[in-house]
């Protein structure tokens, strides 16, 4: 459970962590990264796609400037992936309310 959010600071289970990160029901991979600093690719995503997302919340940073290369979107229907793409506040959010298995968050922190 992810108890709070702001600019460049997550806090999950007590935790704090300032860095981006991929997160799922069970664990937190740390230091997420990606090629290109504010897209985002498929190739991006390979940590992620290891936890057989069945949904897979993207938060885009504070303001939302990281983009969705095309590559996302595709990967994400070629393996009947439900994409959510939103802000991170809010993606934090809808990440907490989804208490099903299958549930992978990647979260950028700042931008």
């Amino acid at each position: 459970m992810i108890e709070s959010y702001k600019f460049g600071k997550i806090t999950i289970e007590g935790t704090d962590y300032m860095q981006d990160l991929i997160l799922t029901s069970t664990k937190v991979i740390k230091n997420w990264q990606r090629e290109e600093g504010h897209l985002l690719k498929a190739a991006d995503l390979k940590q992620a796609m290891k936890e057989s997302p069945k949904i897979l919340i993207i938060g885009t940073g504070y303001e939302g400037c990281m983009k969705l290369d095309s590559s996302v979107e595709y990967i994400c229907q070629r393996h009947g992936i439900k994409l959510i793409v939103q802000k991170t506040k809010e993606a934090v959010s809808t990440f907490n309310s989804m208490k099903e298995p299958g549930v992978v968050a990647v979260l950028h922190l700042t931008c």
